[in-house]
């Protein structure tokens, strides 16, 4: 876990100062992969499309763990894998884009690529909200959440099932897709989970942990792996509109969307923080305990 959180690190640090390493990502590889699958369908495709890849890059870790340097080798690996998988787009990189835009029309047009699915995103601050959050929940969140938990074939497995699922370039039958878009939003469903805990927590604790409880009053028991995580874009809606209400008069500064742009981005790097500081906290007391 140790050198798991500081490969984490050293990856957020990368893209921080050197964001152009995400131009370095390319999914060709894994499209071309997909159609050679063409002759299978359902979920047997979608499970040959991932778990292959997933596959090779155990193997490789295990390779790495026998050479001389095999710890350095393995980080080095996994360092790479890990920045792989931050994407499909660069999360600051987008909200930099928002925020740097000579206009409106500029602005709305950079929101759209917060969107991973295609969905239209509406200039106002409680839809951009949502397009923040599920984006910060799949190019950074949920990958560092399986990294953690699985290591680089997490983090791998992860990215691969979102772009099966939301990639609308991939021709897949509406079997594959549909078995794609459960994994996809399977693989959502606990890193969104503890997403909203920590927005709760650094953010409007009554509105998100409201919203949150009411989304899952109504939800079907199958919603989970039918409709995704939905619950997050409630929490997250909710806790921009409770800062608009309480703008004491000055409403409509509040609810100019590039000022929840901004306050949402600061409660984004709390929660981070926040990730972080626990692993930490895990990595300090395993250390203790032994």
């Amino acid at each position: 876990m140790a050198i798991s959180l500081l490969t984490a690190l050293i990856a957020l640090g990368l893209l921080h100062f050197l964001p152009q390493l995400a131009q370095a990502r390319d999914f060709g590889w894994f499209r071309r992969w997909v159609r050679q699958l063409s002759d299978t369908s359902g979920f047997g495709r979608v499970l040959l499309a991932i778990l292959l890849p997933v596959i090779v890059c155990v193997v490789l870790m295990w390779l790495l763990d026998r050479l001389p340097i095999g710890d350095l080798l393995q980080m080095i690996f996994s360092l790479a894998v890990l920045l792989y998988c931050f994407g499909p787009r660069e999360f600051e990189s987008d909200l930099e884009a928002i925020l740097h835009a000579p206009d409106g029309a500029s602005r709305e047009a950079a929101a759209q690529h917060l969107s991973d699915d295609g969905n239209s995103i509406a200039w106002n601050a409680p839809d951009l909200g949502v397009a923040i959050a599920y984006a910060a929940l799949r190019r950074r969140f949920a990958v560092l959440l399986w990294f953690f938990l699985l290591g680089p074939a997490g983090a791998l497995l992860y990215r691969l099932a979102q772009t099966l699922s939301r990639d609308e370039s991939l021709s897949l039958d509406n079997g594959s897709r549909t078995a794609a878009g459960y994994l996809a939003n399977t693989l959502d469903w606990l890193p969104a989970q503890f997403m909203v805990f920590t927005l709760a927590i650094v953010g409007h604790w009554d509105a998100v942990i409201g919203a949150w409880r009411q989304w899952h009053k109504q939800a079907a028991p199958t919603s989970w792996y039918k409709s995704g995580p939905e619950f997050l874009g409630a929490a997250a809606q909710a806790d921009v509109l409770v800062d608009i209400e309480a703008g004491d008069g000055y409403a409509e500064e509040r609810s100019d969307p590039l000022v929840e742009l901004i306050r949402l981005r600061a409660t984004l790097l709390r929660a981070l923080l926040a990730w972080l500081s626990v692993v930490a906290l895990i990595v300090v007391g395993g250390w203790l305990g032994d």
